[in-house]
């Protein structure tokens, strides 16, 4: 195999490649901007994809005790003026 070929290959995928991620930065800055000031992070998915999550969401996740939602679960805790319905009717 000619050694030009595939160093030619390796440098037209890798303009390529800088080309997408230019782009891909491009449709994203704004959102990503957005999401650094307030502190959120940012992970890259796919070109034009990224999942944005803000960390207060693990505070939240450690202050809840599983034990006391089983608890009220079990106990059959209803919302005030929760009615049952049956097919139709409403019992």
């Amino acid at each position: 195999m000619d050694p030009k070929g595939t160093k030619g290959l390796a440098r037209f995928t890798s303009w390529i490649g800088g080309l997408l991620d230019r782009a891909d930065r491009s449709l994203c800055m704004e959102e990503d901007e957005f999401a650094h000031r307030r502190g959120w992070t940012v992970t890259k998915t796919g070109f034009g994809a990224r999942l944005y999550r803000d960390p207060r969401f693990d505070l939240l996740k450690a202050t809840l005790v599983p034990e006391t939602l089983t608890a009220e679960a079990d106990r059959g805790i209803e919302e005030p003026g929760a009615e049952e319905v049956r097919g139709n009717v409403v019992a």
